[in-house]
């Protein structure tokens, strides 16, 4: 072998290497139902660790406040099987029924929107956001943000060959959503009204919307931001600290920077499970919103990278889904619903890390918080339901059976998608008179009919006549 050759031969056994290594990987995600078990896994494994995570950084709060290191995390324990059953429940739903119940559901959520800024709704950290039932608390923005994806993806997939028009693009999807801005902001509650935008700038984008649309949304979005901005004090403070946080190292800078040190003292490996020193009252909200700083601390580089991993393979599935699928509705729901989830993840670990403004978004599944696991499970179980639809896996449901996890969780065979017939134009039909009423037409008609009837009874004999003589 010349010298040339060596290194040509040594690039295709490695090449030949890497196909084997993929190989398996490849051939699994070819299988039918592979979206499907790749989905439970991410959301089992995010589950499992989140509440793993919120044990360890709610320990000390937790002791401090109620004299046992396991209050929050029983509360988030609690969270998770409520937000089981209705991950069951979105699982098993029919898409035709909740395409036809968006709307009910959106006015739901919108009237609760009204009565949380009412004395009905009570505030918590500044901000009137929450119901509190049976000392049960939720944030009804966050069922809204799915109901608006559901409705909304209804709404553009019923109007989809009129999408060149922006009447019809824009109304009343946009209006909608303003209203919802609206009533979000007063509570105050900047960082839902981001995902609320996240959440509209998605259906648009995979609707088909033109690009000049979104350069003047996001321009408005950004004059609205700083306008608000200007308007309160504390947004003010978090945008100057974003930009240089050591100017006020032991106020509104404090939270930023310990989360920072919390990052750096974490190194490769990590200090252990349990053994960081930021939820020592060091760091703020260390269990809810910076809960990535506290995996960075105790899991080092290799724990945040394993979440980020989790997050891009939640985003990996839940565009596959949508691309796979052939029904233009659940395309759009399934883009939607993945894109704000993992958006709002991008954004938690954006200003944790100091790349982007404190905004108080919890990381999905992983922050204790209620509201915010139960809608993510649910967020997970419609996207569940999508993989399920997939042709291919539709066909293997059908021919094979419902599979282990199908009769375990005693799951229907989801119908495949028809595309509506087309409506076929009726012809033209002549108004029917009024039983009694004699129009000049049908007296034209009768007296015609009765003149050829008398034609026919004096000329009818006499032509018989001649036929028959013209026969002879």
């Amino acid at each position: 072998m010349t010298t040339a050759t060596k290194p040509a031969a040594a690039r295709s056994a490695k090449k030949r290497a890497g196909l084997t290594v993929l190989s398996p990987l490849t051939a699994w995600l070819t299988r039918p139902l592979a979206s499907f078990h790749l989905l439970l896994a991410v959301f089992g494994l995010l589950t499992v660790f989140g509440l793993v995570m919120v044990l360890s950084a709610s320990s000390v709060d937790s002791f401090t406040k109620d004299g046992s290191s396991y209050s929050v995390f029983s509360k988030q324990v609690m969270y998770c099987l409520a937000g089981l059953v209705l991950f069951y429940v979105a699982l098993r739903v029919p898409v035709r029924l909740l395409r036809r119940y968006s709307l009910i559901l959106l006015t739901i959520c919108l009237v609760l929107l009204v009565l949380v800024l009412t004395p009905l709704g009570t505030e918590l950290n500044n901000a009137r956001s929450w119901f509190v039932v049976a000392g049960v608390s939720f944030q009804p923005v966050e069922f809204a943000k799915v109901a608006f994806a559901v409705w909304g993806a209804h709404v553009l997939v019923t109007k989809r060959g009129l999408m060149a028009q922006y009447r019809h693009l824009l109304v009343p999807v946009v209006p909608a959503a303003l209203l919802m801005f609206t009533l979000v902001m007063l509570q105050p509650d900047l960082g839902s009204t981001i995902t609320l935008f996240v959440v509209l700038l998605a259906l648009l984008w995979f609707a088909g919307a033109p690009l000049r649309l979104f350069l003047t949304a996001l321009l408005g979005a950004v004059t609205a931001g700083v306008a608000l901005a200007m308007v309160a004090e504390y947004r003010l403070a978090r945008l100057t600290n974003f930009l240089d946080p050591q100017a006020d190292p032991t106020g509104q800078g404090y939270q930023m920077m310990q989360a920072q040190y919390a990052l750096a003292d974490g190194g490769l490996f990590g200090r252990g499970l349990g053994r960081g020193w930021s939820k020592w009252q060091y760091l703020p909200n260390v269990h809810n919103d910076f809960i990535f700083a506290v995996i960075g601390e105790e899991l080092g580089f290799v724990g945040c990278a394993i979440v980020l991993v989790l997050y891009g393979t939640t985003a990996y599935v839940g565009l596959r889904i949508a691309f796979r699928n052939t029904d233009p509705y659940i395309r759009l729901v399934s883009a939607t619903l993945t894109t704000w989830l993992v958006g709002q993840a991008v954004i938690n670990v954006g200003y944790v890390v100091g790349l982007l403004p404190t905004t108080g978004l919890p990381l999905p599944l992983i922050s204790s918080g209620g509201s915010s696991v139960v809608t993510s499970m649910l967020v997970f179980g419609l996207l569940a339901n999508f993989a399920r639809h997939e042709p291919e896996a539709i066909a293997a449901l059908r021919s094979l059976g419902p599979g282990r996890v199908g009769k375990l969780l005693r799951l229907p065979t989801p119908a495949p998608y028809r595309p509506p017939a087309k409506r076929r134009p009726t012809r033209p039909t002549t108004p029917r008179s009024r039983p009694g009423a004699k129009s000049s037409g049908a007296a034209a008609t009768r007296r015609g009919g009765g003149d050829t009837r008398a034609r026919g009874a004096r000329s009818g004999p006499g032509s018989r006549a001649q036929t028959r003589g013209g026969h002879r």
